[in-house]
C-alpha cells in the first residue's frame, strides 16, 4: 500500500477529532514528502549525468594527450635524426595545439565535476528532508494508534525539520 493510500485510509476511518487532525496532517506531510522525493530524484539524476559528462571529458582529454605525446615523440625523433625542418616544425606545432586543446578539455571536465559535487550536495539535503518527512508520517501513525499527542508532536517536529532541511538545500 502506498503512503498516499495509507493516509487516505486513516482519514476515512478517523472517528474522533484528534484522529482527524492527525490524519489530515499526515496527508499534508505525504504531499510534502512527494515534492521533496521528486526533488531528491531530480538532483540524483543531475549528479549522475554530470559525472558521466566529466568522465567523457576526461576520456577526451586522454585522447588529446596521447595525440600530443605522439606528436612530441615524432618531433623529438625528427630533431634527433636531423630531419626535414618543416616536418619538425609541424610536429612541434601539433604538440602545442594538442596541449592547448587538452588543457581546455581538462577545464571543462573540472567544471562538470564541480557541478556534480553541487548537485550531489543538493540531493543529499533533499534525501535527509525526505527521511525526516517519512519519520513524521510514522510518528503520526503511532499517534493515531496509541492516541498519544507526544507522537503527533514528534511527527510535526520531524516533518518541519525535513521541510526546513530540504528548503535550505540551496543555501549550502
Amino acid at each position: 500500500m502506498s503512503v498516499h493510500e495509507e493516509v487516505e485510509e486513516h482519514v476515512h476511518h478517523a472517528q474522533d477529532p484528534f484522529d482527524k487532525i492527525v490524519a489530515g496532517t499526515m496527508a499534508i506531510i505525504a504531499a510534502l514528502l512527494a515534492v521533496v522525493a521528486m526533488a531528491a530524484q531530480h538532483y540524483n539524476t543531475e549528479t549522475v549525468l554530470n559525472q558521466q559528462f566529466a568522465s567523457d571529458q576526461w576520456s577526451y582529454y586522454q585522447a588529446k594527450d596521447i595525440r600530443r605525446y605522439v606528436a612530441q615523440t615524432t618531433h623529438d625523433s625528427l630533431t634527433a635524426l636531423k630531419g626535414d625542418q618543416a616536418l619538425v616544425s609541424h610536429y612541434a606545432d601539433e604538440s602545442a595545439k594538442y596541449r592547448k586543446q587538452a588543457d581546455a578539455i581538462q577545464e571543462k571536465a573540472r567544471e562538470f565535476e564541480a557541478e556534480r559535487d553541487k548537485t550531489g550536495r543538493l540531493a543529499l539535503h533533499f534525501h535527509f528532508g525526505e527521511v525526516l518527512l517519512e519519520i513524521g508520517i510514522v510518528f503520526s501513525s503511532l499517534a493515531i494508534l496509541t492516541k498519544r499527542r507526544v507522537f503527533f508532536i514528534g511527527g510535526i517536529v520531524s516533518a518541519a525539520a525535513g521541510v526546513i532541511i530540504a528548503a535550505a538545500a540551496h543555501l549550502f
